[in-house]
């Protein structure tokens, strides 16, 4: 099975914070078929869940967190002391310097200008999520932003992106990316984007910017591929979470979702319309 790697500057993993380990796992196993491994040494007190998606990392759980649940973001770099500083020259706050995470790799928490929480990630061992764009595992992070032209300019020059307004929302591109992909695990993805009338450059997506909605924090948000977004909406509140709104657009029928311990998340079925 051929490695999954991320070139620097493209979104590589995400992993959700959560007060209770075991009933975040219940939920995420029983919500998208995740099966789980420790890695953290048993003694430790804390706990750092690696999800697993037909054999595959699709991200992680850790905890305990104090307060709401969260999903985090996480961007590949290089290196992580050299990425860290770099980042704080073009605006960040360096809020958890960087910081071996035993031999997975090595990571850094900041703030974009607007407060916003990202992270980055030096792989070693573990380069990143595995199972992408598939049901049950992750889609795309989309930052939630109430400053669109300030984000744009500082992720420009930290990590190199391009946004391109397509017309029903602002992608964010890493130039390239779909030539890396088209190189190692994915040599079809241009012929299939072309049959579906995907936007110019789409080879190269990593993430989406939209603005806040009212009284929305400013975030990095995550979203999930489901089989069926309306069987996902019953399994969610099965499991004790709270539907907060659905959508329907010419590309995808998405449901909001927020967790039984605070996190928040989008579950989305590609469903495009005309083809």
């Amino acid at each position: 099975m051929t490695t999954r790697t991320y070139p620097p500057g493209v979104p590589c993993w995400i992993d959700t914070e959560q007060p209770d380990v075991e009933a975040a796992i219940e939920f995420y196993g029983g919500i998208f078929g995740w099966m789980f491994e420790d890695v953290m040494p048993p003694e430790s007190p804390d706990r750092y869940v690696i999800a697993k998606l037909d054999g595959q990392d699709v991200g992680a759980i850790a905890g305990p967190r104090e307060g709401t649940a969260k999903w985090n973001t996480y961007v590949s770099v290089d290196s992580a002391d050299a990425a860290a500083e770099r980042l704080v020259a073009a605006g960040a706050v360096l809020r958890s310097a960087p910081a071996d995470a035993g031999e997975g790799g090595r990571g850094a928490l900041l703030t974009d200008p607007e407060g916003v929480e990202f992270r980055i990630w030096e792989a070693k061992r573990r380069p990143g999520v595995q199972l992408a764009n598939q049901p049950g595992a992750w889609n795309f992070s989309d930052l939630h932003t109430s400053r669109a032209d300030a984000a744009t300019a500082f992720y420009e020059q930290a990590f190199g992106w391009q946004v391109d307004d397509v017309g029903f929302g602002k992608l964010i591109r890493r130039p390239g990316y779909g030539d890396h992909l088209e190189a190692t695990i994915d040599p079809g993805i241009r012929a299939r984007q072309s049959e579906i009338a995907t936007p110019v450059g789409f080879e190269d997506a990593v993430a989406w910017l939209a603005p806040v909605a009212p009284d929305e924090v400013p975030h990095w948000h995550v979203s999930f591929t489901v089989a069926d977004r309306d069987q996902t909406v019953v399994d969610a509140e099965r499991l004790g979470a709270k539907v907060l709104g659905q959508d329907d657009n010419e590309w995808t029928r998405s449901a909001l979702i927020r967790d039984p311990q605070g996190a928040e998340f989008t579950a989305s079925q590609f469903a495009p319309t005309g083809f």
